[in-house]
């Protein structure tokens, strides 16, 4: 049964003085890009103009990052970046950790037409790169998820119109990160964020606690709370000022401790905190004021899905998870709890074993958006883990959708199992890697690709960095691996115990850098370590703070 989409279920639909901005931007650009073209702007003078624009220099051509705001997509929208893949680039794109899509074969003189196509389904480029606030990231079950506080889908997308080409923050010292659930569990890596939001229902409204200084890259550090109870109305005000102390503190003078989380830690959170209550004392918190009108007038241009199913929509899936096994296994990791008892939340693997994580093809981008119009309302989730959701799918139709996605090659059942690996482009494309990560995920992927043996070892997170910048996010997986160059060769460190959510954790070393077959043997031997010696319903992280790194380091090491 064919359910009729609505194009701005799940996301902001635009008005008319949104897309005047859009072609504005474009022009502007497109001149811009003339200039560079023919020589009259240099690269150097070029750089910060395309940055602006979501357009970086790699190693082998043009990548243009398209902005995906808090991780919604539509139909048409899916379609249309199939359509960019397949005309401007190699059919494929890359869906990234900031819930963004990558083009990694773009031509420059290309951009501006890939601009304006974007622009024709309310799509752009804008603050996906530079030092300005860039895309903000959410929970890919927002507004569906059983267990939500709160959808926080709202107040991401006025965050986003706040931050958007805000005048005092687009040359910041460093680029800034902002990330918002309204769920009791962290999905969003609050923690591993410049500034974090965790929402929730107050009695007078919503209230979010704020974290701030946390990050990955160079120096890892896990935010820390700086508020517990922001009121709905102050949040821009609060997010201001958090900005404008950072603006006018933060180190500008190296690069590597200019981001929030250095000067957080060099004056203390304390001092920090002062510092932003003694700026929102200064400013006029009238005109930050975030009133109910407001928040009802961006709900408002929000459509919320018909969700009518048939009563006996629950049994209809049990049957078929009875009837076929194959089906019941992918339904137990590729599914999340729904509000609605006659819906559920399906997520599609971008991470089949062997294959490169979160690779789409043009083809298969067009066949999930029409999965998409049948099965869950038009509407496209992408998660910051680099795989896909369809948030509102009927239980009766989960298996009609579970054959659609097998026909497409994208039914791995193996969410958060260790096959779903996260990866950055690593050395195949950017010229700040020291080595390639996308052939070792792939061989880690088809090492442990057997459904019997994932299951066996149940729920375990590998995340690869092909660099210290750690587009990957490797701090934060159980398994972690980071590319380095040892004296011109590509090797591999790993790392043990990381924790995006609730319990935030820095992985730690173990040691001395693996070359690439060496990396995937040691990884086989720290799994079959826990395995053997786990206790009963024992997980990966409790076995590792049990028996400390140095077991696992001794069994890594063995053979080398």
């Amino acid at each position: 049964m064919t359910q009729p989409a609505s194009r701005s279920v799940g996301h902001y639909q635009y008005e008319e003085r949104d897309r005047t901005f859009l072609q504005e931007r474009i022009n502007e650009f497109e001149g811009q890009v003339r200039r560079r073209l023919s020589g009259e702007l240099s690269e150097e003078e070029f750089k910060p103009l395309r940055l602006m624009n979501g357009v970086y220099l790699q190693l082998h051509a043009y990548m243009l990052r398209v902005a995906i705001p808090y991780g919604v997509l539509d139909s048409r929208q899916l379609h249309r970046l199939a359509d960019i893949a397949a005309r401007y680039d190699r059919n494929y794109g890359h869906f990234t950790t900031r819930q963004n899509i990558q083009f990694n074969w773009i031509a420059l003189k290309d951009v501006p037409t890939i601009l304006r196509e974007l622009a024709e389904v309310d799509m752009h480029a804008i603050q996906t790169s530079g030092n300005c606030i860039r895309n903000v990231t959410s929970d890919e079950f927002a507004g569906a998820a059983k267990d939500e506080l709160m959808d926080p889908r709202i107040h991401a997308e006025i965050v986003r119109q706040w931050s958007t080409l805000h005048p005092e923050f687009t040359f910041l010292p460093r680029k800034f990160k902002i990330a918002i659930s309204g769920s009791p569990e962290d999905r969003v890596a609050a923690r591993f964020h410049d500034i974090g939001l965790l929402a929730r229902p107050g009695e007078n409204g919503p209230l979010f606690r704020l974290f701030v200084g946390g990050g990955l890259g160079r120096t890892p550090v896990v935010g820390q709370e700086l508020f517990d109870s922001v009121k709905e109305e102050d949040l821009i005000a609060t997010l201001e000022a958090v900005l404008r102390v950072y603006n006018a503190f933060g180190r500008r003078d190296n690069l590597y401790k200019a981001r929030i989380k250095i000067l957080v830690q060099t004056i203390g959170l304390e001092a920090f905190r002062k510092a932003v209550e003694e700026e929102l004392a200064r400013m006029d918190r009238s005109a930050y004021r975030l009133t109910p009108e407001h928040v009802a007038q961006i709900r408002a241009r929000f459509a919320l899905p018909d969700l009518k199913a048939p009563a006996d929509a629950a049994d209809v899936l049990e049957q078929h998870r009875k009837a076929d096994p194959v089906f019941a296994r992918w339904v137990a990791s590729n599914t999340h709890p729904h509000q609605d008892e006659g819906h559920i939340c399906a997520v599609i693997s971008l991470k089949t074993p062997g294959a490169i994580p979160g690779d789409v093809t043009a083809e298969q981008m067009h066949g999930l958006a029409d999965l998409s119009e049948r099965h869950s309302f038009g509407e496209v989730r992408v998660t910051h883990l680099q795989n896909l959701v369809f948030g509102h799918v009927r239980k009766d139709q989960l298996h009609e959708l579970w054959q659609g996605l097998k026909a497409l090659g994208l039914a791995a059942p193996n969410v958060g199992l260790i096959s779903d690996i996260v990866s950055c482009p690593g050395l195949d494309y950017c010229n700040l890697a020291n080595a390639r990560s996308l052939p070792l995920a792939q061989k880690l992927g088809a090492r442990f690709g057997d459904a019997d043996l994932q299951a066996e070892i149940g729920a375990l997170s590998i995340h690869m960095s092909g660099c210290i910048n750690a587009c990957g996010h490797h701090h934060v997986g159980n398994i972690g691996l980071l590319g380095v160059d040892k004296r011109g060769a590509e090797t591999y460190q790993i790392l043990l115990g990381g924790d995006a959510g609730e319990n935030a954790a820095i992985g730690g070393i173990l040691g001395p850098s693996f070359a690439e077959d060496e990396a995937v043997d040691a990884v086989a031997r720290i799994v079959e370590f826990y395995l053997g010696q786990r206790q009963k319903g024992e997980t990966f992280a409790a076995m590792l703070k049990r028996c400390g790194l140095k077991a696992f380091k001794e069994v890594a090491y063995e053979t080398v």
